[in-house]
């Protein structure tokens, strides 16, 4: 093998004390089949949508072909999957009437982009014609349509992790590189900032506070930040969330993420939250109080120890926000 200086620049042996297939250079791939099993299975199943008529939920995923895998190549990750996957769901009526029927999807893939999904719902044969099939057929598919954004934007990061060989100082080259094209991406800021290197330094912070009005209840504005299946439909982006004390979230393919503190239902969350650009470890600290005016809720987002260079992006940020918010409660 050549040494440091020598030979086949591909061998970055300074960047990697042992040495070994440095910087993932050669072909490696990871089998991610028995993993999207399981989290497809979780994703769908207790998966539900109600109204006036009655309430539809996924009972069971009855058939689940296909494989996936990730491949690695000179630091690069390449993403394969294709399913043929099958699930039962059963509607209850508001007069307790039960009603069965199937949902498929034969074509989720990385070919294919997740709007042009072919999402098939329908009634078991001999079951009597029901409203809640038209209930499963357009909001029970949008669910199913977020589950499955879910799936692939957790193959993307949670699967991921240890893909890529660190370097001496702990940081991949994928990292610094995705870290880029992601914050330009986002929905959430505007400019995007370099990760600093060091940790330890003390930074000069500061702290605002926005209020926004919306035409719903506390309870379901309250739901609205804590259920995945809605933070995924009006981002429209892959988000991981722990709805409890504790539970880590992830959100806009990871460019924020964060920890519940608190949760006091219909009323208040407390959230340690950070832009994955932001010096390691350091969050801010920010609070949602939600406030019932009748017909309306009064949102109060407070934010605390925000890096004092990061003060307009982030404030530009939580008003872009609650824009979505706002159009999503609203229909």
């Amino acid at each position: 093998m050549a040494k440091w200086g020598e030979g086949d620049p591909r061998w970055i042996v300074e960047e990697r004390a042992d040495a070994t297939n440095v910087n993932n250079w050669h072909w490696t791939e990871r089998d991610a089949t028995n993993w999207s099993s399981e989290k497809l299975k979780e994703l769908l199943v207790g998966l539900c949508v109600e109204n006036d008529e009655g309430k539809c939920e996924i009972t069971e995923v009855s058939k689940l072909e296909g494989e996936a895998s990730i491949n690695n190549r000179k630091g690069k990750l390449i993403f394969f999957y294709e399913w043929n996957l099958k699930a039962k769901w059963k509607g209850t009526s508001k007069s307790g009437i039960k009603y069965k029927g199937n949902v498929e999807v034969p074509n989720l893939s990385d070919e294919n982009d997740m709007d042009d999904l072919d999402i098939s719902v329908s009634l078991c044969k001999d079951e009597p014609e029901t409203s809640l099939f038209e209930l499963m057929r357009k909001d029970g598919a949008d669910k199913v349509r977020a589950a499955l954004d879910s799936y692939v934007g957790l193959l993307k990061t949670e699967f991921t992790q240890g893909m890529i060989l660190p370097t001496a100082n702990g940081v991949t080259k994928q990292q610094m590189s995705q870290t880029k094209v992601k914050t330009d991406k986002t929905k959430i800021g505007g400019s995007s900032t370099a990760p600093p290197p060091s940790t330890g330094v003390k930074i000069p912070t500061c702290k605002f506070l926005l209020k926004e009005t919306f035409l719903t209840s506390p309870e379901e504005l309250y739901r609205v930040f804590l259920k995945q299946e809605m933070v995924q439909a009006f981002t429209h982006t892959a988000a991981m969330v722990e709805p409890e004390k504790g539970g880590k979230f992830r959100l806009f393919d990871g460019n924020v993420l964060g920890e519940f503190q608190e949760l006091v239902p219909e009323e208040k969350i407390v959230m340690r939250w950070r832009y994955n650009t932001w010096p390691s470890e350091h969050y801010a600290t920010v609070t949602l109080t939600f406030t019932d005016k009748g017909n309306e809720t009064e949102l109060r987002v407070e934010c605390r120890a925000v890096p004092g260079s990061e003060e307009d992006r982030t404030r530009e940020g939580w008003q872009r926000w609650s824009l979505p918010y706002n159009k999503y409660v609203r229909q």
